[in-house]
C-alpha cells in the first residue's frame, strides 16, 4: 500500500511575481542535474539520458522537486516526472496519440471531440513535464506559447459553430504561459457570444503555485466564468504552497475540478486517494475525475488494469463523503469520448424491483412505484 510521506520543507518564500518565474529558471533539466540531487537508480539514469536525446523533455520545478524523497525511488512524487528506462518499452495496447486527437483536430490547435465543447492547444510548455503526459508525443517540442495570429483559424472555426458552449485551454500548460498572453487568449474567446464558460486545465498549483498571484487572478477575473481544471494525483502534493494556491483561486471566484490520473505505485490504493479527497475538498476543489492512465505509448509501467480502480471506488463508496468522491472515467482509445466505470451495486432486476447492495453489504428492495 501506497502511504503518503511527511511533507517536504517548502522552499523558502520570495515575492511572488519573482518567484514563480525563478522557479521555472531553475528547474532542473538535464540528467547531470537530476542526479546531482536525488540518487539515480541505474533505470532512472539511463531513462534520463534517453529523455535529453528524443522524446518527453525533463522539466521539474524546485518545489516539487522539494517534495520529492532523494532517496527513495519508489517515491510517488519521484515516480511522476524523473524518466525510466521503461520508457523505450511499448506493451500491447500503446499509442503515439492514445485520444485520437490528431483525427479529431478541426483547425490548427483546436480538437473537437464532442458536439459542445472544444479543447484548444494553446502551449507546448509545462512547468513539469509528467512521464504519463496523454500529449508526449509535442509537450515541451519547442514551439511555446501560441500565437493569437496561429490561434485565428481556431477562432474562426469556434465563430462559425455556435454549438460550442465550452472551451477546454490546455497545452502544455495555460497557465505556464506570460500573463498578458494568457489574457488576450481569454479576450479572444470571451468575445465569441456562444462560448459560454471556458476551463484552464493546469497542473501550476501542484508544480509551481508561486505563479497563482494576485496579478494573475486580477487578469483571469474579467473573463468569468472561468473553471480551472487543476491535476493533483498524491496527497503529498498537497503542500502549503499548493493549498495557498487553491485558496486563491476559490476566494476569487474560480470553481476548482481536479483530475487525478490513476498510476501504479502512486496512488493506487484507497487509503492515498482518500487522503487526497479529502484534502482537496478541505481547500474547495472538488474530486471530479480519476482517469484511468491514457495508454500512452512508453507508459505501461505507471498503468493499472481498470478493474483497481474499480476495486477503489468500491472501497471508498459510502466512507468518504460524496462531495469528495470522484467519478472513476475512461477516456477511450481513438477518440471515442469519455466512458464512466466503477463497481456495479445492482444485485438483481425484475420488474417493478432492483435490489441493490450498500457499502454495508447488505441487500435492499427498491420498489418502482405503480404505474411507472
Amino acid at each position: 500500500m501506497n502511504r503518503a510521506l511527511p511533507l517536504a520543507k517548502p522552499p523558502p518564500r520570495r515575492a511572488a511575481r519573482a518567484g514563480w518565474q525563478r522557479q521555472l529558471q531553475q528547474s532542473v533539466r538535464t540528467a547531470d542535474e537530476l542526479s546531482a540531487r536525488l540518487q539515480l537508480t541505474p533505470e532512472e539514469l539511463a531513462g534520463a539520458r534517453a529523455a535529453e536525446r528524443a522524446g518527453l523533455p525533463i522539466s521539474i520545478t524546485p518545489h516539487y522537486l522539494s517534495l520529492i524523497d532523494p532517496a527513495d525511488p519508489a517515491c510517488p512524487i519521484r515516480r511522476q516526472v524523473v524518466p525510466r528506462a521503461e520508457e523505450a518499452r511499448d506493451v500491447p495496447g500503446d499509442l503515439r496519440d492514445p485520444l485520437g486527437e490528431e483525427a479529431h483536430e478541426v483547425a490548427p490547435h483546436l480538437v473537437s471531440r464532442y458536439p459542445d465543447r472544444a479543447l484548444l492547444v494553446s502551449t507546448d510548455r509545462c512547468a513539469v513535464y509528467c512521464r504519463f503526459c496523454t500529449r508526449s508525443r509535442l509537450v515541451g517540442a519547442g514551439g511555446g506559447a501560441r500565437s493569437l495570429e496561429a490561434l485565428e483559424p481556431a477562432f474562426d472555426w469556434l465563430r462559425a459553430h455556435p454549438e460550442v458552449r465550452d472551451v477546454i485551454v490546455s497545452g502544455g500548460d495555460p497557465l505556464a504561459m506570460a500573463t498578458p498572453k494568457i489574457a488576450g487568449l481569454l479576450g479572444r474567446l470571451r468575445a465569441i457570444p456562444s462560448i459560454e464558460t471556458i476551463r484552464l486545465a493546469t497542473r501550476v498549483p501542484v508544480a509551481l503555485p508561486q505563479r497563482i498571484t494576485a496579478e494573475l487572478l486580477r487578469a483571469l477575473r474579467p473573463h468569468h466564468p472561468i473553471w480551472v481544471m487543476t491535476h493533483f494525483n498524491h496527497p503529498r502534493e498537497l503542500a502549503p504552497e499548493a493549498r495557498a494556491a487553491l485558496r486563491r483561486l476559490a476566494d476569487a471566484g474560480f470553481p476548482v475540478m481536479n483530475h487525478t490520473v490513476l498510476l501504479r505505485g502512486v496512488n493506487d490504493d484507497a487509503a492515498t486517494l482518500a487522503e487526497l479527497f479529502r484534502g482537496l475538498v478541505r481547500e474547495r476543489a472538488r474530486p471530479y475525475y480519476l482517469l484511468q492512465a491514457d495508454p500512452v505509448r512508453g507508459t505501461g509501467h505507471l498503468r493499472t488494469p481498470i478493474d483497481v480502480g474499480i476495486r477503489i471506488l468500491e472501497e471508498l463508496q459510502g466512507r468518504l463523503s460524496g462531495i469528495a468522491l470522484p467519478r472513476l472515467i475512461v477516456d477511450t482509445p481513438g477518440g471515442m469520448g469519455k466512458v464512466p466505470v466503477g463497481p456495479d451495486f445492482v444485485v438483481e432486476r425484475a420488474p417493478g424491483r432492483t435490489r441493490l447492495r450498500t457499502h454495508r453489504g447488505v441487500e435492499v428492495d427498491y420498489l418502482d412505484p405503480p404505474g411507472g
